[in-house]
């Protein structure tokens, strides 16, 4: 009875102070609106993909050549401004739309196209960018940036 009552009052302990600790050391940041696996998962793909940083991605902006700038953002997101001569392809569609918007389906397909893709954080734009790679695309680059560092550095925006 004595060894019933022990592991009893442990258990107690248990339950209202040691599992409340551990989901609170484990408690999601309050920004985040997704698990803690999509970051990891952002992480595994931007591993396998070429990522340039803003700097870099400046003087793409500058100096643009035959180089295709591609917002992943949605419409929305696009519309509230963007970079200038960026392409609206959202992530959710980029490997559907990617065809006809500037790829030349069906006529003169080009799948070496020099792309560069950005989104608002950077992960969706590496994500596009695997997606983009996985449907045939040779040349894809996802810029590793948030667009509000964009702003802050006062670079170019169109609206």
């Amino acid at each position: 009875m004595r060894l019933k009552k022990m592991v009893a009052g442990v258990w107690v302990v248990f339950v209202f102070a040691v599992i409340p600790m551990l989901c609170a050391a484990e408690a999601p940041v309050a920004d985040r609106v997704w698990p803690v696996q999509v970051d990891e998962m952002v992480a595994k793909v931007k591993k396998e993909i070429k990522l340039i940083d803003m700097e870099a991605f400046k003087k793409i902006v500058d100096n643009k050549g035959d180089a295709i700038i591609i917002d992943a953002r949605e419409p929305e997101e696009f519309t509230s401004g963007h970079i200038p001569g960026a392409v609206n392809i959202p992530r959710g569609l980029a490997e559907f739309k990617i065809w006809k918007a500037i790829a030349g389906f069906p006529d003169k397909t080009n799948t070496a196209l020099k792309l560069y893709v950005y989104c608002k954080l950077g992960g969706r734009a590496a994500l596009t960018v695997k997606a983009l790679q996985d449907v045939g695309f040779t040349n894809v680059t996802s810029v590793d940036m948030k667009i509000a560092d964009w702003v802050k550095a006062n670079y170019p925006i169109e609206r």
